[in-house]
């Protein structure tokens, strides 16, 4: 063994840098390099808790000799003299632990993956910043990248060096603001995180990985080591279909729901279902409803749950609160076995100020404005982000197609489209910044939205990108390359508000605000709309849907059951936050469960059954969904007669055979052999009476069927006469047989 050389040919400030964890360039001074002071080769390293390092040759094993301590707090260097040759080595601790050296490995980065992503148009950014498992060199770790263009220096810190920022300082690309290091040999779920030190030498809090597909569970804040990944995806022939489906003329009926409060396990400490424990309940009760989809609320992971999941910290990890990213892709893939769709809430509008999340990242308003008037929601005081800025563009845009791509999720409902498009958002006068035309329209927004849109639909094709926008803002679901944002859907936030502000009227008076439930069919086709009644409706004081509603229990029960009816015979796809299909009388409470309970009672379990029989009714029925979006499959046939509160309409589909009647009462006053024009002569069935005995009603309707008479009414050649019950919504189909649910 070489007797190794005792003069550093470091200069002391520089060894004192090391030791401070504040050298510019640490990869220059840590590994193997040229003997600076003569002839060989020279290897230092930084290991404050070792006594003694020798070198060994990774290839002989041989001993290369014992390390020269150069400062008391761990800096070790050996002087090769007769080496000329880099070559492989591992380091062996206090004569005992074998390991690797992270400083004499490459960049493992590519200069294109780089480029794209500074350009702001990286698509799949996840696949390489964040913690990845690499072999490099012949060895196995874990490359970590992270963007920080304004930081003075970063480190990774964590379970595997004591959370000392010293000891792994990493690369810095100052063209990209990228740092990186490799580190050999780390074990799944380590725990880490990110030490920055700002342009000005300040210190940061501890910063969770941007990137990071896995973190701990709240309150704990660090993100975790992901290396096995290795599910085994078997939902090919779903996958196949759905590139294939044309969304706009099939039946889409959304299960809203928030995964910690649907169920819970009150016999063991009222704990949340797992993702697993969600795969095995959910599923068979989404199948008995009928529903077509289910949307989760957000599952990013958040540090608050108060916040629902509308405050994300990790965009990219799945929350921990029900499991790992492998069991929720469990989830997705038995959702798709069983022919249910898959929606995410997705969150790109705003994020938490937490300290260890992506506010002041580097020091500097990395990725939110600087400006609080440009940055700053002051509704919910969270962060904005910077959609000029081309390296968040490729954050969110990768992130949108991480959870396409790796969860196979089935479409994206984006939350909050309104706060991004105006610049004026919830703020007062002198509150905000117009645009370079002098305008509100937030234009680096629009063209973030676009180009999310236009490029998911382009990787992905098959999957729905859904607006919850609150405005008449043009063109929400117009395609990007036509001037409109993108979407293919826009949540009908208008029906909603005027349809539940008419609901809450006394009946008596509804007569005067007849226009609140007519005025939708105006604007019905401007956009392809899903009427949403969505967690946004059942909380704060709003009060659940049943407790909407006016009148004793049994009227409650009627109009909510008459509404119902109104929502699926109406043009546009169908979403239902869960609890609604059970008249769950509470508000939503995120900490407990639905009450299940009450289908103890048999109001509640009619309104169960009414759901299920809507959906089914729904998907069974090409004239209530084929052609939502054209005009041409919709007229009205009683859209004046305010005095009865009485509505009545027509639904087509692609084929003449294809139609369907509806009738809505909204008054308590039954009202027998009603005439109702009918465009065409035959046998009408009454496939769904809201008012039916097993859904909770009075058991009044039309025994089934009707036949048209030759008496023109409602401007039609043919009419039927019906019995139109009170608070109740009926609906015909021609020649049609009542599925069986």
């Amino acid at each position: 063994m070489k007797k190794a050389e005792a003069s550093p040919t470091l200069e002391r400030l520089e060894i004192d840098a090391i030791v401070t964890g504040n050298y510019q360039n640490i990869f220059a001074a840590l590994g193997l390099h040229s003997n600076p002071l003569g002839n060989g080769l020279v290897i230092r390293v930084f290991v404050p808790w070792a006594k003694t390092v020798e070198v060994l040759d990774s290839e002989s094993w041989r001993n290369l000799g014992t390390m020269i301590r150069i400062h008391e707090d761990g800096v070790f260097e050996l002087i090769l003299r007769r080496r000329k040759n880099y070559f492989h080595y591992v380091l062996r601790i206090n004569n005992d632990l074998i390991l690797e050296d992270p400083y004499r490995f490459p960049s493992s980065l590519d200069e294109g993956d780089i480029y794209l992503f500074s350009e702001g148009t990286a698509e799949h950014a996840y696949r390489w910043m964040g913690a990845h498992a690499r072999r490099v060199a012949g060895v196995d770790g874990v490359l970590f990248a992270v963007w920080a263009p304004s930081a003075k220096r970063v480190s990774l810190v964590g379970d595997f060096n004591g959370w000392d920022g010293r000891q792994h300082v990493m690369r810095h690309h100052p063209a990209s603001g990228i740092w990186e290091i490799f580190i050999p040999r780390l074990d799944e779920f380590t725990c880490y995180k990110f030490e920055i030190i700002d342009a000005n030498g300040v210190l940061l809090p501890l910063k969770a990985d941007p990137y990071g597909r896995s973190m701990q569970h709240p309150p704990e804040t660090a993100s975790r080591v992901l290396l096995n990944e290795s599910f085994e995806w078997s939902d090919g022939q779903w996958m196949r279909t759905r590139n294939h489906v044309n969304d706009l003329d099939r039946p889409i009926s959304v299960y809203e729901v928030h995964a910690g409060s649907w169920k819970r396990k009150p016999d063991e400490a009222n704990r949340y279902l797992s993702y697993e424990e969600l795969a095995g309940e959910l599923i068979p009760y989404v199948l008995e409803m009928g529903f077509t989809h289910i949307q989760f609320m957000p599952i990013s992971e958040y540090p608050f749950d108060g916040s629902w999941g509308y405050q994300p910290v990790g965009m990219y990890a799945p929350t921990i609160r029900f499991g790992t990213p492998d069991e929720f892709k469990y989830l997705v893939n038995q959702c798709h076995q069983n022919n249910i769709g898959v929606l995410l809430d997705w969150v790109p509008g705003h994020f938490p100020t937490d300290a260890h999340g992506l506010g002041k990242f580097d020091g500097s308003c990395l990725y939110e404005h600087e400006d609080p008037r440009q940055g700053f929601h002051p509704d919910w005081s969270t962060l904005i982000y910077n959609y000029g800025c081309c390296e968040v563009i490729s954050y969110l845009l990768s992130n949108a197609n991480y959870w396409l791509e790796e969860f196979h999720i089935d479409g994206l409902r984006v939350d909050a489209v309104s706060s991004m498009l105006y610049l004026d958002y919830g703020r007062k006068e002198g509150e905000w910044i117009p645009n370079q035309y002098g305008g509100r329209e937030n234009l680096e927004a629009i063209r973030m939205l676009q180009t999310v849109n236009s490029r998911v639909y382009a990787n992905h094709p098959g999957v729905m990108m859904v607006a919850e926008e609150s405005t008449a803002w043009p063109g929400v679901s117009r395609p990007a390359d036509q001037d409109g944002l993108g979407f293919g859907f826009k949540w009908n936030m208008g029906w909603m508000n005027d349809s539940l502000r008419y609901m809450e009227k006394d009946p008596i008076h509804r007569k005067y605000h007849h226009n609140e439930m007519t005025f939708s069919t105006v604007y019905a086709w401007d956009e392809n709309f899903m009427l949403s009644l969505s967690h946004d409706e059942v909380v704060h004081g709003k009060r659940s849907l049943v407790e909407k509603m006016p009148g004793d229990d049994w009227q409650k029960f009627a109009n909510l059951r008459a509404y119902y009816g109104f929502m699926w015979a109406h043009p546009g796809k169908k979403l239902l936050f869960m609890g609604g299909e059970i008249a769950q009388r509470r508000e939503w409470n995120h900490d407990r469960s639905l009450d299940w309970n009450l289908l103890d009672n048999h109001q509640h379990r009619g309104i169960l059954k009414l759901v299920r029989d809507l959906n089914f009714l729904y998907r069974s029925t090409p004239a209530l969904y084929e052609r939502d979006a054209s005009p041409d499959g919709f007229q009205w046939l009683r859209l004046h007669s305010a005095e009865q509160s009485i509505f009545a309409w027509v639904r087509r589909g692609n084929r003449d055979s294809d139609l369907a009647i509806a009738v809505v009462n909204m008054t308590p006053q039954t009202h027998q052999h009603f005439p109702v024009g009918v465009p065409c002569s035959g046998c009408y069935r009454e496939c769904l009476n809201t008012d039916a005995v097993e859904y909770g009603g009075s058991g009044h309707g039309n025994g089934g069927r009707v036949s048209s008479s030759n008496i023109a009414w409602d401007e039609q050649e043919q009419s039927i006469f019906i019995t139109v019950p009170a608070l109740s919504a009926l609906i015909f189909h021609l020649d049609g047989q009542r599925p069986n649910p």
